[in-house]
């Protein structure tokens, strides 16, 4: 399993504030230790350091992600318009991303996530394609950004 594996993702966030990256790494073990056989997908990109997982190695699979941004962290479900939010919680007017930002831990509605995750993922299961080679439980860098328009 790569719960374990944070080298890149650690370089990756070196220019956020130690907050921001705190509430980042939490989230990404809250995800981990409930979805062990997903696979985390990383993206170094050119607005935030963003990761998510799936359970496959394609980014059209991701059922939940986390953006890293100057003061807080997104977490989001990546379609979340396709279930519902009893809580009205979550946050975005595009087509499909709902979020909601995260600041610290203990303002995370734990239990609440928890059911949208269960949802998110049946959902992610659900529109699934065929794969031709299963992976699970895998750290996979998909893409780092040689320009970066954030914290530096």
């Amino acid at each position: 399993m790569s719960k374990e594996k944070v080298d890149d993702l650690v370089k990756f966030m070196l220019p956020y504030p130690d907050s921001v990256k705190a509430a980042a790494l939490w989230l990404r073990d809250f995800v981990w230790d409930l979805y062990p056989e997903t696979n985390e997908l990383i993206y170094d990109n050119y607005n935030a350091v963003a990761f998510g997982w799936s359970p496959t190695d394609k980014a059209g699979d991701v059922f939940c992600s986390i953006a890293v941004c100057s003061d807080h962290v997104n977490f989001g479900f990546n379609r979340g318009v396709d279930f519902p939010d009893r809580k009205k919680i979550l946050l975005g007017n595009g087509s499909q991303y709902r979020f909601i930002r995260v600041r610290d831990k203990v303002d995370f509605p734990e239990e609440y996530i928890k059911e949208l995750l269960e949802m998110a993922y049946e959902n992610s299961i659900g529109r699934m394609k065929p794969v031709k080679k299963v992976i699970k439980g895998e750290t996979i860098v998909k893409s780092i950004s040689p320009v970066k328009r954030r914290p530096v």
